[in-house]
């Protein structure tokens, strides 16, 4: 029998022969501790309020699943996207970020390396540090009225972005990096596909080849509707779209990119409460093994960014509804 591992890299072949439907995150093991998660990412801290390096305030109140950018016209970084050189101030993540390695290190190590995939988690991405910097509203009107100004600040927040992946790479080199960044509702993009091609399919394409070339895996969440480009995210590298949102035509999408490009997700969030029964649980994951487990390139998932769920005893019934789906139609469960 494959191991979780062999299975999930099975599916990504495009001629493998995985022997089950691989189950969410369980064939991943994450490394934590490093330094420069707890730098840019550190301040988050249930109950409090802070700025982050970059100078945006975080929300995290007590009663909160998450922390929150709180981004106002009066308070957000860039007051003038055309001198944005004068307000933005990026984080030094090679000057501090250079020891403290050790204890990732010493659990990266630690991981079973014959069974498990080692991963990295890379929250905020570029389109995500925009509108941290700056209002929503502003973020997509300056795309039509200051391009020039929003092509520069870009290119730096993906240098920075090269910058963190290069060190994590460096001292852990992961098997796979979960790179985060939404792009759109859960029922439209953010922007055209015209303006996301403009301005952040070659910065992406910059980002991924690097991992490409030092052999990590692209994992790409976006719990967003991102259909319209799906060729796109293909062509410029992404291995794993997870968080597909079933409000996207899985079906047509598998048959597009299906042997390019993993579809990791498929399971609606709305299961995600205190008061969802465990019938409903397994009733929308079967519901998603059911319809899309037959398509190329398809592993059911919760559609968040990372393992877990808000409940814990969610994401434990939808593993083991995984697991029966599994062992009904292919005689193995994984996990």
């Amino acid at each position: 029998m494959l191991t979780p591992k062999q299975n999930l890299l099975e599916t990504l072949k495009k001629d493998g022969k995985p022997e089950c439907l691989c189950n969410s995150f369980t064939m991943f093991r994450g490394i934590p501790g490093d330094p420069v998660f707890k730098l840019v990412r550190g301040n988050r801290i249930r109950g409090t309020t802070s700025h982050d390096q970059w100078g945006t305030l975080i929300l995290f109140p007590e009663d909160a699943p998450a922390a929150v950018p709180y981004v106002t016209p009066e308070n957000q970084v860039i007051q003038d996207i055309s001198e944005w050189q004068k307000y933005v101030k990026v984080p030094d993540l090679e000057g501090k970020c250079q020891e403290g390695w050790e204890d990732a290190i010493a659990a990266e190590k630690a991981i079973d390396h014959e069974k498990y995939l080692t991963m990295t988690v890379m929250g905020t991405g570029i389109f995500e540090q925009l509108h941290m910097l700056m209002t929503f509203e502003d973020t997509l009107m300056n795309f039509l009225l200051e391009p020039e100004a929003m092509h520069e600040l870009i290119d730096v927040i993906c240098e920075y972005r090269l910058t963190y992946m290069k060190l994590i790479v460096e001292h852990l080199h992961p098997d796979c990096i979960c790179s985060h960044d939404d792009w759109g509702s859960k029922n439209s993009m953010f922007m055209s596909p015209e303006v996301w091609r403009e301005f952040f399919k070659e910065p992406f394409r910059k980002l991924y080849d690097y991992l490409h070339a030092n052999g990590v895996i692209v994992m790409h969440h976006g719990d967003s509707y991102m259909e319209p480009i799906v060729e796109d995210m293909a062509e410029i590298g992404v291995d794993i779209w997870q968080g597909v949102l079933p409000t996207n035509n899985i079906k047509a999408i598998s048959e597009k990119v299906g042997d390019r490009m993993l579809l990791m997700g498929g399971i609606d969030s709305v299961i995600d409460r205190a008061d969802a029964t465990e019938e409903e649980i397994r009733k929308e994951t079967r519901r998603a093994c059911t319809e899309y487990g037959d398509l190329k390139g398809f592993m059911p998932c919760m559609t968040y960014g990372g393992p877990g769920t808000i409940y814990p005893e969610v994401e434990t019934i939808i593993i083991d509804e995984i697991n029966r789906y599994n062992m009904e139609k292919y005689g193995v469960a994984i996990c």
